[in-house]
């Protein structure tokens, strides 16, 4: 970043938060809650889907993690593409792969029309989750990024938790394909939203320099109440103004360990987070409560990670980033093990599966906000898009090796167990980073 670029982004980083930033932030976080639904509608609906076309644990690990699978090839392969053709334009372009998914998902007649249409879904989802983080990072101050990046990741539990409510409902009264079709019906519903509200990365503009950067670039400060520039900040020059590859810059010097380590608690943590969030409806429909019951039990871990988000922000607010996630991923991993402890227990269960929300998800909204810090603008979202692709190659794995091990008989107990051992691997990978 040149000094006139760096300037203009000091002014911003120290200046107070504008009603402009705070609604690029709100639309972030509406983003978030529809992603939030669209990811977890299969597990609120995996018990209906199983009963009607007679699923093994195995098969339904697999439908579990072919939106997954859609995720990490967005993660990998679309959201670098915000880095050159603009954070906004992909963002959009996603929402309409979405919408198309979960229409024709409701629509599906067999488990591999589904399986097929779960990936289209998840390419879409994953292509708009780094943009959102990048975007939130970049128009809140330095003051209140950590709260601001909570408040956005939050909004994924927030989106489950509403959409689980209803989708208990509308899978009671009409069905599981119900559950979809009101998913598409959202997603739609936010084109014209981002269209009319949400803001391009100002750095891209900066960055990239499209060809009327000049007067989008003011028309941004506009709003935000800051004077407007005679010409854009000077471009780079050197190594890193040159062609490149964005992925190889990944590991140019220093940010070689950040990006190894990043990626390790990316990968780590989503293996567990997602074996929680996908099987625990599951598991606790086989314990002995009702479909509604289950789902409920999916409902208070997004409840609890809410409140675990928000309390993040609050926490790192005033303290060091990585040392807050640290401790969050130790709490984390001590209620898992609690969980697997009094599986069985379903009064106890339940208070503890909304523990694990908080701190599940506060988690996670530690390694998002962690994770911009660590690259320039230029591969800020390529960065961010290939960390969480890496998270979501254990994300596919967990419900799949899930699956395996039920078939097998593992009890819920042993598999809470399991699966807190990578939290405890994240937590040192987390400590080692250097912000």
């Amino acid at each position: 970043m040149t000094d006139s670029a760096r300037a203009l982004r000091d002014a911003i980083d120290d200046g107070p938060m504008s009603r402009f930033q705070v609604l690029a932030v709100c639309l972030c976080v509406a983003l978030n809650m529809l992603d939030g639904y669209d990811v977890l509608v299969m597990a609120f609906t995996a018990s209906e889907v199983a009963r009607e076309w007679s699923l093994s644990g195995y098969a339904l690990g697999v439908l579990l993690s072919a939106g997954l699978v859609g995720m990490a090839i967005g993660s990998l392969l679309v959201a670098p593409w915000a880095d050159r053709y603009g954070r906004r334009a992909v963002i959009l372009a996603c929402l309409g792969v979405i919408t198309f998914g979960m229409l024709l998902s409701a629509l599906a007649q067999q488990p591999s029309q589904l399986k097929a249409l779960r990936v289209l879904t998840g390419v879409g989802i994953g292509g708009i989750l780094a943009s959102l983080n990048v975007i939130t990072s970049e128009y809140s101050s330095r003051r209140w990024r950590s709260a601001a990046i909570g408040i956005q990741v939050t909004g994924y539990p927030i989106g489950a938790t509403l959409g689980g409510t209803v989708a208990a409902l509308l899978i009671t009264s009409f069905g599981w394909r119900s559950a979809f079709l009101f998913g598409a019906c959202c997603s739609a519903l936010m084109v014209p939203v981002v269209v009319a509200g949400l803001p391009e990365s100002l750095d891209f503009l900066m960055a990239r320099r499209p060809q009327d950067a000049l007067p989008r670039l003011n028309h941004l400060l506009s709003r935000m109440g800051r004077p407007a520039l005679d010409v854009l900040p000077a471009a780079e020059t050197g190594a890193n103004a040159r062609a490149r590859n964005p992925i190889g810059r990944l590991f140019a010097g220093p940010a070689s360990r950040s990006t190894l380590l990043i990626w390790s608690a990316f990968f780590l943590l989503m293996f567990s987070f997602y074996f929680v969030t996908s099987w625990t409806p599951r598991l606790l429909v086989a314990a002995g409560l009702s479909t509604r019951e289950g789902i409920t039990g999916g409902v208070l871990l997004n409840l609890g990670g809410i409140a675990g988000g928000t309390l993040f922000g609050w926490l790192a607010s005033g303290r060091e980033l990585r040392l807050v996630a640290a401790a969050y991923l130790g709490c984390l991993a001590g209620s898992l093990l609690l969980f697997g402890l009094f599986a069985n227990d379903l009064r106890t269960a339940l208070p503890i599966a909304l523990a694990i929300g908080v701190f599940l998800f506060g988690s996670m909204v530690g390694l998002y906000a962690a994770t911009p810090l660590l690259y320039p603008a230029e591969i800020r979202s390529t960065g961010m898009g290939w960390a969480i692709g890496i998270g979501r190659i254990g994300a596919i794995l967990a419900p799949l090796i899930a699956g395996l091990l039920v078939d097998r008989g593992w009890s819920a107990e042993a598999l809470y167990y399991a699966f807190a051992f990578p939290v405890v691997l994240a937590l040192f990978a987390v400590r080692a980073l250097r912000l």
